[in-house]
């Protein structure tokens, strides 16, 4: 046991020097990271096609996809609007490292402001490694059961914003958007929280003010 909890803390920290090294370029670039993770099937997607839609006219946007395989998700939101997008396979491993992404960054033009990473679907490594990113947020859905949070408590507890999308399906799911936000609260009561729909357009407005307004945190 002590040797796979000291195998795991050697990658953990050779991830975070390279993570610090991110962070440090783009706080010389004045460019703001957002790292976007979900399960499987949150939404995560659309809502970043639709997102690029209402702000690309207005802010250099650069996008990272992560996804195990398949650039199926890279074609959409290129198609959408973004600026400049690069797509990471992982070949099976369910979280975008550190590593991968300052590789993937390589290319990206100085014209890019915002940068956002959409994260391998999965709630529970991705929120172990820190990608560089100044904001971490959650793309949760109705659909996936009010007992999300508190199961995978790691998630909603590193995440600086939650986006609850696909609110338009609450009067099918049994399944209120108050009651969820509740208990995400009650994991993380710093949560700042956007109720949302990406196919029916509620909440994309506050959600895209929030991202259009971002500023490099202290950290940077």
């Amino acid at each position: 046991m002590s040797r796979i909890i000291s195998i795991e803390r050697k990658i953990l920290e050779k991830n975070d020097i390279v993570a610090a090294r991110i962070r440090q370029r783009f706080a010389g670039q004045n460019v703001v990271v957002v790292n976007i993770m979900s399960s499987p099937g949150a939404g995560k997607t659309t809502l970043l096609e639709e997102t690029l839609k209402k702000i690309t006219s207005k802010k250099a946007i650069g996008i990272i996809e992560g996804d195990i395989a398949t650039d199926n998700d890279a074609q959409r939101v290129e198609k959408a609007g973004a600026s400049w997008v690069v797509q990471i396979n992982t070949g099976g491993a369910c979280h975008l490292e550190a590593g991968m992404v300052e590789k993937a960054i390589e290319t990206m033009p100085d014209t890019i402001r915002l940068l956002i990473i959409e994260n391998v679907g999965n709630l529970v490594c991705p929120s172990g490694f820190d990608l560089g990113d100044d904001y971490k947020v959650v793309v949760a859905s109705l659909t996936e059961g009010l007992d999300k949070p508190k199961k995978y408590p790691g998630m909603y507890r590193k995440s600086h914003v939650m986006v609850l999308n696909k609110v338009d399906l609450a009067p099918h799911v049994n399944v209120r958007p108050d009651d969820f936000i509740r208990e995400a609260l009650e994991v993380n009561p710093a949560l700042e929280v956007f109720k949302t729909s990406a196919t029916s357009g509620a909440g994309m407005d506050e959600w895209c003010a929030w991202l259009m307004n971002l500023r490099k945190p202290a950290h940077a």
